[in-house]
């Protein structure tokens, strides 16, 4: 069997940039992973050896990458893909999923996209630090959720800073005082029963323009944005909390359990109850 190190981040408060697992593995001969698509932002640095990548690009057409020691590879949100270890020189590697409102806007400095996912390094003093940052986060998963979210933060700046395909970005925008006003809006009503057009309403925006710009910041819809924020505020409260499941749903904005549980599934792969059963957080006794 493989030798692997696996987590899953304990926490999902986190909106500019957070954290959902993690690991490193020395993988078998051939092993491989998928076709499978992702909810968020993945990305591979392969350590040792090597190994091959087959992703979609935008327009739906599966390109296959070889990738070798010293390089890495993104995967982006619902793109399927899948990756195998190389038969002779199978690869070791370490990873990261993540998200959040201000990954975009790196992975855009970076060059990455779904065209162009194989990562080479300009600077090997970067790519080092890259490496060992996502090392850390994988060795460590005992510390705090900030402690932790520290080092991503860490890891985002090696990446964009070592990247080979960079680029520079014009400086502040306008779109961005709008984001962040819809996104504070969002965080302070999600609760209630608030639509996109609520949320446009609110910046003083079109609907149309408002998700476009929207999207070209953060990476996903405005409706997408809400759904995964509350789901992610349900998944706390399923943690640590008795309230049902009923509850749970009204909490997060949902008149509906089964509409909730719908979401929930779509968001995290598992019904509301299994994620209640596998991640509750008791209190310890005094």
């Amino acid at each position: 069997m493989s030798n692997v190190l696996f987590s899953i981040f304990p926490n999902e408060r986190f909106v500019d940039l957070s954290l959902y697992q993690y690991g490193w593995e020395q993988c078998e001969p051939l092993h491989s992973y998928g076709p499978f698509a992702r909810n968020h932002y993945l990305f591979h640095y392969v350590i040792s050896g090597a190994g091959t990548l087959l992703s979609n690009d935008s327009s739906g057409v599966t390109n296959t990458y070889h990738i070798k020691s010293g390089e890495g590879f993104m995967i982006f949100p619902r793109q399927i893909n899948t990756y195998y270890a190389d038969k002779d020189h199978p690869w070791e590697y370490t990873w990261v999923e993540f998200d959040g409102l201000r990954v975009k806007e790196a992975l855009d400095f970076s060059g990455l996209t779904m065209d162009d996912p194989v990562y080479h390094s300009n600077a090997r003093d970067l790519s080092l630090q890259l490496k060992n940052e996502m090392l850390y986060i994988a060795r460590n998963s005992q510390e705090s959720p900030f402690h932790l979210i520290g080092h991503l933060y860490l890891f985002l700046d090696f990446l964009t800073r070592s990247c080979a395909s960079r680029k520079m970005l014009q400086g502040g925008k306008l779109q961005d005082f709008y984001v962040r006003e819809a996104i504070s809006f969002i965080e302070q009503n999600f609760q209630n029963d608030i639509s996109v057009e609520d949320i446009a309403a609110f910046c003083s925006l079109n609907r149309s323009y408002f998700g476009k710009i929207f999207r070209d910041t953060v990476g996903r819809s405005p409706q997408d944005f809400l759904i995964h924020y509350r789901m992610s505020k349900a998944a706390e409260l399923l943690k640590l909390t008795e309230l049902s499941i009923k509850d749970i749903a009204g909490a997060v904005g949902y008149s509906s359990q089964l509409h909730f549980s719908r979401a929930f599934k779509n968001t995290f792969g598992i019904p509301p109850r299994e994620y209640r059963s596998q991640n509750r957080i008791r209190p310890t006794p005094a």
